[in-house]
């Protein structure tokens, strides 16, 4: 392995550029690797999906993670280290042990799907489908997939890297083919 001195300075200048990266995390660690990174100042999303979660004797709201056992990070490869050390990380998610960046417009439609608080459901990956863009509404100007669900029209974005995506409810007329 090179000493980071005997770098070329375009190699040490891409480790140092912020990017999101998904991690592979433990079953059920995501939020306690989630809590992790912010302490450490690591940049964290963990987008999650409200539940009615039924026992015996009662019924509660919970918080499930959208997608199970992936946090999502941004931060520069120089860190990697501190950041899969956490406890409950398993990996940085790539290609032949190089971490594998997240275009910012996928995660940031994941992010404005949460944070309309519409509900929504993970959904398996799509490969073939129409991309469409939403032109109006609390989701106008973000693109993904437009599927059918029952009767309904429903909006995918996806996380290539995961092969993982969501999926929420839209109205069918408020969307248009992105080659238009």
């Amino acid at each position: 392995m090179l000493h980071e001195a005997s770098q070329p300075p375009s190699i040490l200048a891409s480790q140092q550029v912020e990017r999101w990266y998904a991690l592979y995390t433990r079953p059920r660690h995501e939020k306690a690797v989630a809590e992790q990174l912010v302490r450490r100042q690591v940049e964290t999303f963990l987008p999650v999906r409200e539940v009615l979660s039924r026992w015996k004797d009662r019924r509660k709201l919970v918080q499930l993670p959208l997608f199970p056992g992936y946090v999502f990070v941004r931060t520069a490869l120089e860190r990697k280290r501190e950041v899969v050390s956490a406890d409950g990380v398993v990996c940085m998610v790539g290609f032949h042990g190089t971490p594998a960046p997240i275009p910012d417009e996928q995660i940031e439609g994941v992010r404005e799907i949460c944070v309309t608080k519409l509900p929504c459901d993970p959904y398996p990956y799509l490969t073939e489908g129409r991309e469409v863009r939403v032109i109006r509404g609390p989701l106008a100007g973000l693109s993904g997939i437009l599927i059918r669900k029952k009767s309904k029209h429903r909006l995918v974005v996806s996380i290539d890297l995961l092969r993982q995506s969501v999926a929420v409810e839209i109205d069918a007329d408020s969307a248009i083919p992105v080659d238009w």
